[in-house]
């Protein structure tokens, strides 16, 4: 892990507050990138949002990270709950278990659950941060530091875009930062339980979310899928 990589990133941080002070957020979901995300926003002495999304199906393993990083940090952590309305309606009509029935039953849950609850995070603000990094999937291939989001119209910074896993990891380490303990059983990538598996040696990172609809590529969720256009 280069100290030029980390502090590249810690400009991004402060650059994101300097131009929206507190109309960014940041939209964590307490994986490996997102923790180690939060430990640099705090050691950059920026005070940014930080706003979480509570599906209803999160494993308890994500409570517990999310609770030990707000001890840590003494951050303020918003959480977000979809429409308890919308989510029984869906219930109703579709079952508990629809994303196992279609690709757009599940990207529909998806969009219940994760996309209505982020959209109403990010409601007002004009810029968000997240972790994603490029080598995480294909489709996040062409996703740059800072981006216009198409689709919730704002600016998007990606402090970690150009980091590698063990680089996140050897951070974490270092630095003995929180993790969810999913991760030491194989999950390199934590969404709701029912959603996440662990993964054989070799296998893509994101081979363990929805894996019964990966025949035509790794599937996304939705939050960092949409079409971008880079600054």
């Amino acid at each position: 892990m280069t100290e030029s990589k980390i502090e590249k990133s810690l400009a991004l941080i402060r650059q994101a507050v300097a131009e929206y002070g507190p109309d960014v957020a940041f939209a964590c979901s307490f994986g490996a990138e997102d923790v180690v995300l939060l430990d640099l926003i705090s050691r950059a002495g920026r005070s940014i949002a930080v706003i979480t999304l509570d599906t209803g199906r999160l494993p308890q393993e994500t409570y517990d990270v999310m609770d030990a990083c707000r001890k840590r940090y003494s951050m303020p952590i918003e959480v977000y709950f979809p429409d308890a309305a919308e989510v029984e309606a869906m219930v109703r009509e579709h079952g508990l278990n629809l994303f196992r029935d279609s690709v757009e039953l599940r990207k529909r849950c998806c969009e219940i659950r994760k996309i209505h609850p982020l959209r109403r995070a990010l409601a007002g603000r004009k810029a968000w941060m997240t972790g994603v990094r490029r080598d995480q999937a294909d489709s996040r291939q062409q996703m740059a530091a800072v981006e216009d989001d198409a689709h919730f119209g704002i600016r998007k910074f990606n402090p970690l875009i150009e980091w590698s896993e063990a680089e996140v990891w050897a951070y974490i380490r270092e630095h003995d930062v929180p993790y969810n303990a999913l991760h030491d059983r194989h999950y390199p990538s934590i969404g709701c339980a029912p959603c996440s598996r662990a993964i054989a040696v070799g296998e893509d990172p994101r081979a363990g979310r929805w894996w019964w609809e990966q025949e035509d590529g790794v599937a996304e969720c939705g939050l960092h899928a949409s079409p971008l256009k880079k600054r």
